[in-house]
């Protein structure tokens, strides 16, 4: 694989400032790993995409910034579970709700069991 260029980076010049969670084409927080391996004891090699905008690409990256990238990746994933329960929760209230109003004025009945 061969190093990433950002747009805003010189050719030839690895991106070190660049985050790798945010797309250099269109500045996406939202962008993620497709594959990962090591490519040596400080590097990884990685394939990258954008579901905003279809960017991909792939580079070498050095440790710090796929750790930088994992955490970022954690943080996400713990906001989509948050999400996700909060919205089960929601969608669990109004059945609640509707089963409660079914029983106050007896559309439930035993043979619905």
């Amino acid at each position: 694989m061969r190093e990433m260029n950002f747009p805003s980076q010189p050719q030839g010049q690895q991106a070190t400032e660049q985050e790798l969670h945010i797309c250099p084409d269109c500045a996406s927080d939202l962008v993620y790993p497709t594959e990962w391996e090591e490519a040596g004891p400080e590097s990884w090699n990685v394939c990258l995409r954008c579901p905003s905008c279809e960017w991909a690409d792939s580079g070498v990256f050095h440790q710090d910034l796929v750790d930088r990238f994992d955490e970022e990746l954690d943080r996400g994933t713990q906001a989509l579970v948050r999400d996700l329960k909060e919205l089960m929760r929601a969608n669990m209230s109004e059945d609640i709700d509707r089963f409660v109003g079914a029983l106050h004025v007896d559309a439930i009945l035993p043979m619905d069991f």
